[in-house]
Parts: structure tokens; sequence; C-alpha cells
């Protein structure tokens, strides 16, 4: 079993994107059982129906929920097969996508940046997020961590718990035009903007919220969070990602909470009563679906519980979360 990967990150136009969907999906239908399951039941075993695919928006979207009870896999998951783990509250069912070759993600992860941000070498990373001992399992923090190995500044790191050391770093390379990556939870960010620190609207600086205020803070709309930390902190955007445990490659928005995607990655829309019904208008709002060819040994084609839209020049928005009850319907496929 294999899958020339190395392609996936070489896109450069619809028609290849198109063509290589398609070997995926059939790949993975072929060898996910879970997948196969899913899309037999949706199709009600039309055989015929999936033969006629020609385009990646007639391929059928798995439910995400679906990595919260399956191994979603196109490979036997042996005991010490590595996987990203969803971070939650106890009692809940944590989402886990099982990696059959670190390189893909790592590959992912690289390409990505550089498409976004140029090399991280010459970035110096502050990561105000847990790190690698913490949360072993989190593809967030594996990302982090594997970017900082590209730094040429040996103070790159993880800083949540030496918050002092992070402000002593910052205020030492300020002057020095340093290009600064900050990457922390909301409530880090939160307490980094009530030091009195001062970007100057320094473009040399991103600023990257994920997330997070763990009950510290008040939650607060995104939008109003982020004009706040702009104008306490002097900055001129405020970045954010979107990625999910169930993806290998990540969307980034350089501070208008449009996001763009690598050319190995879309996002559409689909209507929530109805996984097959994608919207063509711009304007209009549904439920986020994803095509992450990254994930080609486990699927590439997945139903969030995002509600969004997507604008017209092809970057997208998040509006919000759907009701529980939309994916459950699309469960109830999988049987």
């Amino acid at each position: 079993m294999y899958f020339p990967y190395s392609n996936i990150f070489t896109i450069k136009n619809e028609e290849t994107f198109n063509h290589l969907a398609l070997q995926i999906f059939r790949f993975q239908y072929q060898r996910n059982t879970v997948y196969q399951t899913f899309v037999d039941n949706l199709f009600h075993k039309d055989t015929d129906r999936i033969k006629r695919i020609q385009h990646y928006k007639q391929i059928p979207f798995l439910p995400i929920e679906l990595f919260k009870t399956q191994h979603v896999v196109c490979f036997d998951v042996a005991k010490d097969t590595n996987y990203f783990q969803s971070s939650g509250t106890t009692g809940q069912q944590y989402s886990r996508h099982f990696i059959f070759d670190e390189k893909i993600y790592q590959t992912s992860v690289l390409n990505g940046f550089r498409l976004f941000f140029g090399e991280p070498k010459d970035y110096l990373f502050i990561f105000l997020i847990p790190d690698v001992k913490e949360r072993p399992h989190s593809s967030l923090i594996y990302m982090a961590n594997y970017l900082k190995h590209f730094s040429k500044y040996e103070e790159s790191g993880f800083y949540l718990n030496h918050f002092d050391k992070a402000l002593d770093l910052i205020k030492k390379h300020l002057p020095l035009n340093t290009k600064l990556f900050i990457l922390g939870l909301s409530y880090a960010l939160f307490d980094l903007s009530e030091t009195g620190i001062d970007f100057k609207e320094n473009d040399a600086v991103i600023l990257m919220e994920t997330g997070g205020m763990k009950g510290r803070r008040e939650e607060l709309p995104k939008y109003i969070f982020h004009e706040l930390l702009k104008q306490r902190m002097k900055l001129r955007q405020i970045y954010s990602e979107y990625g999910m445990t169930e993806l290998f490659s990540q969307a980034y928005s350089t501070g208008n909470e449009k996001f763009l995607t690598p050319s190995w990655m879309k996002v559409l829309v689909r209507e929530s009563d109805d996984p097959l019904a994608l919207f063509t208008h711009h304007k209009k709002q549904g439920l986020i679906s994803i095509i992450d060819l990254a994930n080609v040994y486990t699927c590439s084609f997945i139903s969030t519980s995002d509600v969004g839209k997507i604008n017209a020049d092809g970057s997208f928005e998040i509006l919000g979360r759907s009701d529980f009850s939309d994916i459950r319907g699309c469960n109830l496929m999988y049987q």
C-alpha cells in the first residue's frame, strides 16, 4: 500500500487538484472501511453512481464526528501507531487521527508555512501554548515544535509556563527588528496585552491567536478580542490558524478573519440537511466541508460542524458552530 504523496504538494491548478482528489477518493474508498461503509450507505450501494464521480465536488464528505468513535484509516492500526488527539474536558470523547507517515504532516506544515510566511529559519518563535511533554498528541504543538527546529534563534521555544522569560525575550529583540512569530492561547495573549508591551505596528511581528481562554478570562467574540489586542499592543493585525486534529493541513488568516488554504486543500460549503448539496454562490452560508489531500492515508474528505461561507476571492470565513443534531443526522448514515 503506497500513494505517491509528494505529488500532493506540487499542485499548480484546478485540473491537477481534481485528478489527485479523484485518485485519493478511490484509494480511500477501497482501503478505508469506515469511509467505504459511509459511502455505500449514502449511495445505497449503487456502485455505478460511485464510478460516475468525475469531480471532487461530487465526492461524499465523511462526518468529522466519526473520528471520535472509529479508526478512520487506510492501514492497520498497531498498538504503537502514533496519533493526534483532540483536546477537551473530562468525560468528552476525543477525536483520534492516526499517523501512517509523519513525513506527510511535516511536509504539509513546512510547505504551508513557507507559502504564507516565508522561511521558518528567519523567525524567533515564541510559543505561549503547552509544550510536547504536556500535550504529546496535539497536532498544533507538534507543528510548533517541528517549526522551531528550523529557526536560527536558539531561544525559539515554548514559554507558556515561563511568561516573564517570554516578555524579556520580546523586549530584547524588538529593538533589533527581529522577525518574531508569537503563537499563543487567547488567555496568554490577553495577559501579554496587559504588560504594556508596544509593538509600534512593527510588520516584523506576527502574533497568532489559537483560541483557548480555558475559563481564565471572559470569552469575547473573536473580532472584538482581536481589536482589543491590536489596540493594546499597537499591532496592525492579529493572525489566525484554522486547523484541527482531523486535518494534516492548515489554513491561515492574515489579519482579517478571511482564511486562505494551500493548493492541496479546499473548503466548500454545504446545506445542513444534505451532505451532497454544495452551495455554488459565494454569499451562501452553510456547513463547512474540507478536502485535505494530505490526509492521504486516513480520509481527505471531511464534513465539519463549523458554519461558514466562501468569499468571491476564494477565501472563507468561519461564522460559528452548527447545532449538533445536523452532525448526528449524518452519523446515522454510518451503520
